[in-house]
């Protein structure tokens, strides 16, 4: 028997082995029961040592399919960062299987979108252009930010990736050239398709409408108003002891 066993676990166990949670053997008379269809089955049950802990190992349950990933490092601070590092990695895969679909990585997507904007930008006649041409360039900061953290210069690689894109939008024959991104580990671009580098889709999408939806936000809000607390000068101050004569 297990004590003092978390509810989150609990649930966990109970979904993995086909169990139910019970809350109490009573039944409506007021006695104790307790039924075979609540328990779940699973191959395996062992109590383990991993560390400094005790841990109990449940193998092979019948319901669902489960799994536990245990971490280890040298201190906390390490055991936390590859926590974190596992949680972004688990929900990444999870937005993919969510979205069914991905999109290249490494400020293509971004890169592709500017040239694109710039190209619908021109063929406007309206001050909406403006307003495309700045979104277009607002799409070139995630790329070269990238560049500037990779410590590689900037000014060169976005203006290449950029070349790239414009050829694969405006020559038929260079199509495949929409799937280049960076390569910030040899500071140079590449086909990021092939190279593996992805991103979900619906990740992508959500990023730049909540991004829009700010700035929109922003420029809605045409006047401030700051209201400044009144200053509480204390009457028995040197500056008041002297403007008074009392000094």
């Amino acid at each position: 028997a297990v004590r003092r066993c978390k509810k989150d676990d609990l649930k966990r166990i109970a979904r993995a082995t086909g169990a139910a949670l019970v809350a109490s053997l009573s039944n409506l008379e007021g006695e104790e029961s307790f039924e075979a269809a609540f328990l779940g089955s699973a191959e395996e049950v062992a109590q383990n040592r991993i560390c400094d802990d005790e841990l109990i190992i449940i193998k092979g349950t019948k319901a669902k399919p489960a799994a536990s990933i245990i971490l280890r490092g040298a201190n906390d601070i390490y055991v936390d960062e590859m926590d974190r590092s596992v949680h972004d990695s688990l929900c990444a895969v999870k937005r993919v299987i969510e979205s069914k679909s991905v999109v290249p990585g490494g400020g293509c997507v971004e890169a592709a979108l500017s040239i694109y904007l710039e190209n619908f930008a021109t063929s406007l006649g309206s001050r909406e252009q403006l307003a495309i041409a700045e979104f277009a360039q607002a799409m070139r900061v995630i790329p070269k930010t990238l560049v500037v953290n990779a410590a590689k210069d900037s000014s060169e690689l976005v203006a290449k990736l950029r070349a790239f894109h414009n050829a694969s939008q405006t020559i038929e024959a260079k199509k495949q050239f929409k799937w280049i991104g960076l390569d910030l580990e040899n500071g140079k671009c590449r086909d990021n398709k092939e190279a593996g580098v992805l991103e979900p889709a619906m990740s992508k999408i959500k990023s730049l409408k909540f991004a829009t939806e700010a700035a929109i936000t922003i420029l809605r809000i045409d006047d401030m108003i700051k209201i400044y607390q009144p200053s509480k000068e204390d009457p028995n101050s040197y500056a008041n002891a002297v403007r008074e004569g009392r000094l």
